[in-house]
């Protein structure tokens, strides 16, 4: 997370470092990325720069964490438009999360994370019904999730259908930009997923 320091900045200094560390970010893996190149893009001191975040691990996660709030704030809106219905809301998210990016240095940044996928990239994407946004926001979405649709026999059980679902989500993701597949093509391979989870692999006797 970043330091107080940070978040106490006027809002255009903020944006002008994040999108710097987007544009560094887009351009070559976390692992590969310079913190000089993000200074000298926002155009702030070295030592400002330590005012703010840890490293440039801490600056990277905290810019995954923001491209991905959005998307997870709507799942919310989405499983009201589909009556609860977890598996059609997670359709969806996934569609937009494709089709409304919305520009070139944001599908840059996030293709490299795929390509570069660490346990905590992945729990970036996949934490959903994360703890962030307080117990308010986590228990609206287990209210909200049709449970009369679903196999389960208690709450908790909910749980683990959504880690089912959202891995299955990550892992669409990574195949689209590892094998370079058109939105199209990557749409299409994770309904198909979907509807064999949402109907049974096994066949009913």
């Amino acid at each position: 997370m970043p330091k107080q320091t940070f978040f106490n900045l006027p809002d255009h200094k903020r944006k002008t470092l994040l999108e710097a560390a987007e544009k560094e970010f887009a351009r070559v893996p976390l692992s590969q990325a310079s913190i000089a190149n993000i200074i000298k893009s926002a155009e702030i001191p070295r030592g400002s720069f330590y005012q703010y975040f840890e490293n440039k691990e801490d600056l990277y996660y905290f810019l995954l964490s923001e491209e991905t709030k959005e998307r997870k704030n709507n799942f919310i809106s989405l499983l009201k438009k589909h009556n609860g219905d977890i598996i059609e809301a997670t359709i969806e998210m996934y569609y937009d999360f494709l089709v409304q990016m919305p520009d070139e240095e944001e599908h840059k940044f996030l293709k490299n994370a795929m390509l570069n996928v660490t346990h905590k990239v992945e729990n970036t994407f996949t934490d959903v019904f994360d703890t962030a946004h307080g117990a308010e926001h986590l228990n609206e979405m287990k209210e909200l999730v049709n449970k009369d649709r679903l196999n389960i026999k208690e709450d908790k059980d909910l749980f683990h259908i959504m880690q089912i679902i959202t891995a299955v989500a990550f892992r669409n993701f990574v195949e689209k930009f590892s094998k370079e597949l058109s939105d199209e093509e990557a749409i299409e391979n994770f309904n198909i997923e979907m509807n064999l989870l949402k109907h049974g692999l096994y066949k009913r006797e």
